[in-house]
């Protein structure tokens, strides 16, 4: 250890610019930012493509066999096929009725089988009190909550399989929506689907 007291060349600056008498300052060299302004424009371009583009892309292909059931469900369930050409038949041959599936026997209401009932127009408590119409008629009610499908622009009732075509009649009647759509799309036996005027 040195016995000198300290002076002003022991307070040397950490980040000095000059580096000795014979040395030129040293300053540190500026980076571009040509690169990082191109990576974050790119990021830019595939967040809005993401954003706005892809949605439109993915609607297209997502569902249209849901909004197919929705529209063809339109028509009265008792109506009986029209026969009338339609723009896309061919108006000089007669057209084809297709035969409508018979029920089954097994096709009797049976309450027992579980009823979702799901909220599509947002109205707190909607989707509660027809379950409590539902429950008081003696079905049972396995789920009731808000739609996190496709916005709905009526009530509908879904049914899966002819065996459900009674049990959908029935609540049908019970709740006066008129629209039934026949759909293995859900996953369920039976949904009704509360729309706008519900």
């Amino acid at each position: 250890m040195s016995k000198y007291a300290r002076d002003e060349f022991d307070a040397v600056e950490e980040n000095s610019a000059r580096h000795g008498v014979h040395r030129s300052s040293l300053e540190p060299q500026r980076r571009s930012l040509m690169p990082l302004m191109i990576v974050g424009v790119a990021a830019l371009c595939v967040g809005a493509l993401a954003f706005f583009i892809m949605p439109k892309v993915l609607d297209n292909t997502a569902a249209p066999a849901l909004e197919t059931a929705i529209a063809s469900a339109s028509v009265s369930p008792s109506a009986p096929p029209s026969a009338e050409p339609t723009a896309t038949q061919d108006p000089t041959t007669a057209p084809v009725e297709t035969p409508t599936p018979t029920p089954t026997p097994d096709s009797v209401v049976n309450k027992a089988t579980p009823v979702a009932i799901f909220n599509a127009v947002g109205t707190p408590g909607l989707a509660g009190r027809y379950s409590g119409l539902v429950i008081n008629d003696g079905w049972s009610v396995s789920q009731s909550a808000n739609w996190a499908g496709q916005a709905q622009t009526t009530s509908v009732i879904f049914y899966n399989g002819i065996e459900q075509k009674a049990n959908a009649e029935a609540l049908s009647a019970l709740l006066n929506i008129p629209t039934v759509v026949d759909t293995a799309d859900l996953g369920l036996p039976l949904a009704v689907v509360l729309g706008p005027g519900a």
